[in-house]
């Protein structure tokens, strides 16, 4: 391909993000859309340039010269951009159009000249499969173009002063005058449309629709950005139930070391990790759509279960190049090699997940049965060597045994019957061997059998309950951790050999809030406040949250939106807000 994109890309804090659940695009601050695919997540994308392709939605003032800002309506996934120029304040409304459907996007956005007449440039080229394919039959009938490509078909409504250009692209410039608005609505879908759209219908099913989504987080701990969460996590949602764990893919977590990933597939532990933060605040969709998806899953696949899946459930594709030059410092690629691994963590998080929801009375038969698989499958392979949560080489994993712990304890605890005591001497037996073989002279839970070093996912499972309160390990632990992972208040992983830990990755913001979550359990309420204050303003002005935090240049690194970070946010938002005894979830 020898397509030049339109526009270079920005640093990753200044994209906003916009979701329906089915599939998500990242818009810049010229008012680019440079990231979508269609129709569904795993799809290839028809805006690629910000991995390097061709295909995008510009629409911005048409003046240089200007400023820009923006902000999301709260609690949706309605952004507002926002420019100055030398003589005018104008803003753009934007918006995947809610309730969706799986095979047909609807994106709205809304000029409004707030002061003086806006003045805007329109590029719109539609570029399916990765750039391979361009819209042909480009066409206009009643003001409304039309065009097909791909296997897809687009319709733009709004925009009839546009003018066709090359690769079945459109551009316009027009004028929005001070004080109105203008409507624009890109449909693109894989079947004919029919109805044109009424954008006022659109943006009114659109609101209500965020306002059913997102529950009142006035008790919560920052409530704004728990509400942004919430808003995040629907927007990741698919109608199947699954949740993505992020809406791109080949963004680099470090630059030119090929540690880019394609996130766009639902981990069954991420899914339980949201889960699980909604459910520390109460019943909510988010928890059922999850309990349904991971219980599918696991009636179809036992204990042969993939730690991903594409949101249809299907089998995630090996990994494969795209000839694309990729954001800078990244290599393009799609597929995971991880759907294949085994991962015994997942299986402990789905158990605590099922207990959660049985606390919660959204616990049916299918979801007991599903239990009892989950329950079997740790029993079979707890002694077997996994990948774990950091998907490396298969080893003896401390944090995997402590999470099946923490799952067993938790659904002896909530789902109860005949079988709990049986659970509960499972989880005696994997504590007591992972006792011997992983707990160091000195007191603190080593990462793996045969290495003592510090490791961060340790304290997600210490956060859960899955040790006495009494027992000193724990602590212990929490304070290795600190000593030897954190920097400028920010928490990594675990060390690479002997480099340096901010020149071997980011800081991992997920560990962060598991930190703050460790510490609120263990009574340290100080430190929990601290480590979640800190490891919440690594963001963007979107307020968006990737993988990994940069902590000496203040950048974002990898996929975008994380999913599982703003679930860990959510969670330790509920937690450190309430004001009952921080063990008190996790007793009868």
């Amino acid at each position: 391909m020898n397509d030049t994109p339109a526009s270079s890309p920005w640093t990753l804090q200044a994209y906003a993000f916009l979701g329906d659940g089915e599939r998500g695009a990242l818009v810049g601050p010229r008012g680019e859309m440079v990231w979508l695919c269609a129709p569904r997540w795993h799809s290839d994308a028809v805006f690629s340039t910000l991995v390097g392709g061709p295909g995008e939605f510009l629409l911005g003032p048409e003046d240089h010269w200007n400023v820009w800002g923006g902000s999301y309506d709260d609690g949706t996934l309605i952004h507002v951009g926002r420019w100055v120029t030398g003589d005018a304040v104008l803003e753009c409304r934007e918006a995947l159009a809610v309730p969706a459907a799986p095979d047909r996007l609807v994106l709205l956005r809304r000029v409004r000249a707030v002061r003086g007449d806006a003045r805007m440039r329109l590029r719109l080229e539609v570029r399916p499969g990765f750039g391979a394919h361009t819209m042909t039959g480009l066409r206009q009938e009643r003001g409304i173009w039309s065009a097909h490509g791909g296997g897809l078909r687009l319709r733009l409504t709004g925009a009839a002063d546009a003018t066709p250009g090359p690769r079945g692209s459109l551009e316009a410039r027009f004028t929005v005058a001070s004080g109105r608005t203008r409507d624009l609505v890109l449909e693109i879908g894989t079947r004919a449309m029919t109805e044109e759209p009424d954008p006022e219908r659109l943006w009114e099913a659109t609101a209500r629709h965020w306002a059913r989504a997102v529950p009142d987080c006035s008790a919560l701990a920052a409530p704004r950005d728990a509400r942004h969460a919430y808003a995040l996590l629907n927007g990741l949602t698919s109608a199947s139930g699954a949740m993505v764990a992020a809406a791109t893919t080949s963004l680099p977590e470090r630059a030119n070391t090929e540690r880019n990933y394609d996130y766009r597939y639902a981990w069954i532990r991420d899914q339980c990790y949201a889960g699980l933060a909604v459910a520390a605040h109460g019943p909510h969709p988010l928890l059922d759509a999850g309990v349904g998806f991971v219980t599918e899953r696991l009636l179809a696949d036992g204990g042969d279960l993939r730690p991903a899946y594409t949101v249809t459930g299907d089998v995630v594709a090996g990994e494969r190049s795209l000839p694309l030059p990729g954001y800078p410092g990244g290599t393009d690629r799609v597929g995971n090699r991880a759907g294949r691994q085994f991962q015994l963590d997942a299986f402990g998080e789905m158990l605590q997940l099922y207990a959660a929801a049985a606390r919660l009375d959204r616990f049916d038969t299918d979801a007991r049965r599903a239990l009892d698989v989950a329950v079997a499958a740790v029993e079979r392979d707890w002694m077997r060597p996994d990948a774990g949560l950091w998907e490396l080489e298969e080893r003896w994993w401390t944090h995997s045994r402590l999470c099946a712990v923490a799952g067993l304890r938790a659904v002896a605890r909530d789902v109860r019957g005949r079988a709990a005591r049986d659970w509960d001497g499972l989880a005696d037996a994997i504590l007591r061997e992972t006792r011997r073989r992983c707990l160091g002279p000195a007191g603190h839970w080593a990462r793996a059998e045969g290495d003592d070093g510090p490791e961060a996912a340790l304290l997600l499972p210490l956060a859960r309950g899955c040790l006495p309160a009494d027992d000193p390990s724990g602590p212990r632990t929490r304070r290795f951790i600190e000593e030897r992972l954190a920097r400028d208040g920010y928490l990594y992983r675990f060390r690479h050999d002997d480099q340096p830990l901010e020149e071997a990755e980011g800081a991992f913001l997920l560990c962060g809030f598991m930190m703050a979550l460790a510490a609120h359990r263990q009574c340290d309420p100080v430190s929990a406040f601290r480590w979640f204050e800190r490891t919440r303003a690594a963001c963007g002005p979107p307020g968006l949250f990737a993988e990994e935090y940069d902590v000496r240049q203040r950048q974002l690194r990898g996929n975008l939106p994380q999913a599982f970070v703003h679930a860990q946010l959510l969670e330790a938002a509920v937690r450190l807000g309430a004001d009952e005894d921080p063990g008190q979830s996790f007793r009868s």
